[in-house]
C-alpha cells in the first residue's frame, strides 16, 4: 500500500478536506507512525486559519498523536518498529540555541518544531516526526485515551508538578473544560487539597466526581474571598480564556502563592502592583513540555487512572469533529479514531 488517507488545510482559512497522498518515508533521525488516534484540540486552529507565521501548505493539523513506529529513518536510536508511541505540541528542537543548550527544549529560541504546524501532524493515516519527539506509550492506555494526554494533558499536569506545591497545599483550578476537567484530577491523586473552580452550581456533582474536595461558582461566589477563608490558595491554575476570570482569582492566593495560566485569553489581565508585592504572589505562563514530560504524564495516568473524557469520530468526519470542538460543547476532548 502506498497511499494513505489524510486530512488537510488546502491553505489559511481553509476548510478541512479529506485526500489522498503518498506515504512519506522518515528522513534521517525521524520516525514514520501509524497513527491510531489523534486529539483535536482548539490549538489546531493555528494550522486551520494560519494564526503562525511560515506554516507551509497544504498541512496536516493535529499534535495529539498516538500510534505505531511503522519505519525508521537513518540514525535512528533507541526506539524500535512496533512500539507504540505518541507526539505531542513539542515536535523537536535545534539543540543548540540558549535554551536548548540549558535543557529547556520547549522554549528553543530557533527551531521550536511544532507537530501539525511546522510539518504535517496526525490527522491522518501515516505521518512523519523527529525521534526526539517521541514518547514510550504504557500499555495500560488504548490509543483514544492517549491522544488528549499529549496536550492537555502533559499541560496540566507538568504545571501542577513544577508549581512547587507540596501534598496537602490548597490548589485550585480554575476551569473544568477540556484541560480543568485533567487539571482537577491530577491535583487530587497528587495529593493536593484540591478545590475546582466554575460558573454554575450544576457543575458541583462533575467537581466532585473528579476529585475535588470544595467546590466554587464563580458565578454566584466570591472565590478570592472563599479561597482566602480555606487558607489562601498555593497555587491556582487558570485554564480559563478570560482575563477578568483570571484577574479575579489573583486575591485568592495566600503568601507566595502563584497563579499559573494556561488558558491562553485575548485580551489584556488587570492587576494591581500591590496584590503581588504585599503577599509575595506571582504570575506566570506555562507552556506543556517536552517529549518526556509527555511520557511522564501517561505513566502517572496510567498510575493513578486520571482519564480524559472524551467524544470520538472517526478521520472522515474530522471537519465535524473540529467545529464539535470549537463550539465550546464537547464533553470535554474531541478524539479522531483512525485505526486499532
Amino acid at each position: 500500500m502506498s497511499k494513505m488517507r489524510v486530512v488537510q488545510v488546502p491553505r489559511a482559512k481553509g476548510a478541512l478536506e479529506l485526500v489522498e497522498r503518498e506515504i512519506p518515508e522518515p528522513g534521517a533521525g525521524a520516525v514514520r507512525i501509524k497513527v491510531q488516534a489523534c486529539g483535536v484540540c482548539h490549538s489546531d486552529s493555528v494550522t486551520k486559519e494560519g494564526l503562525f507565521p511560515n506554516i507551509s501548505y497544504p498541512r496536516v493539523p493535529g499534535h495529539e498523536v498516538a500510534g505505531v513506529v511503522d519505519a525508521l529513518g537513518a540514525g535512528v536510536k533507541g526506539w524500535k518498529v512496533g512500539q507504540r508511541v505518541g507526539v505531542g505540541w513539542y515536535g523537536g528542537h535545534c539543540g543548540y540555541c540558549d535554551s536548548c543548550r540549558r535543557g529547556d527544549f520547549i522554549t528553543c529560541q530557533i527551531s521550536p518544531l511544532v507537530c501539525g504546524i511546522s510539518y504535517d501532524g496526525g490527522y491522518g493515516e501515516y505521518m512523519v516526526a523527529p525521534a526526539e519527539a517521541l514518547a514510550l506509550v504504557p500499555q495500560e492506555l488504548t490509543p483514544v485515551e492517549v491522544g488528549p494526554l499529549m496536550c492537555a494533558g502533559v499541560t496540566t499536569y507538568n504545571a501542577l508538578r513544577n508549581s512547587g506545591a507540596r501534598a496537602g497545599d490548597l490548589v485550585a483550578v480554575q476551569g473544568i473544560g477540556g484541560l480543568g476537567h485533567l487539571g482537577v484530577q491530577y491535583a487530587a491523586k497528587m495529593g493536593f487539597r484540591t478545590v475546582a473552580i466554575a460558573r454554575g452550581q450544576d457543575k458541583a456533582p462533575l467537581a466532585k466526581q473528579l476529585g475535588a474536595h470544595v467546590y466554587l461558582d464563580g458565578g454566584s461566589q466570591d472565590v478570592a474571598a472563599e479561597l482566602n477563608k480555606l487558607g489562601g490558595a498555593k497555587v491556582i491554575i487558570s485554564t480559563a480564556t478570560s482575563a477578568k476570570a483570571m484577574t479575579d482569582v489573583i486575591g485568592g492566593l495566600g503568601a507566595n502563592g502563584k497563579l499559573i495560566i494556561l488558558g491562553a485569553a485575548a485580551e489584556p489581565m488587570e492587576v494591581s502592583g500591590l496584590q503581588l508585592i504585599l503577599a509575595k504572589r506571582s504570575i506566570v505562563g506555562w507552556a506543556s513540555g517536552t517529549s518526556i514530560d509527555s511520557q511522564d504524564t501517561m505513566n502517572f495516568s496510567a498510575l493513578t487512572g486520571v482519564r480524559s473524557m472524551n467524544e470520538v469520530y472517526p478521520l472522515e468526519k474530522a471537519p465535524e469533529a473540529y467545529e464539535r470542538m470549537m463550539s465550546g460543547k464537547a464533553r470535554f476532548r474531541v478524539v479522531l479514531k483512525i485505526a486499532d
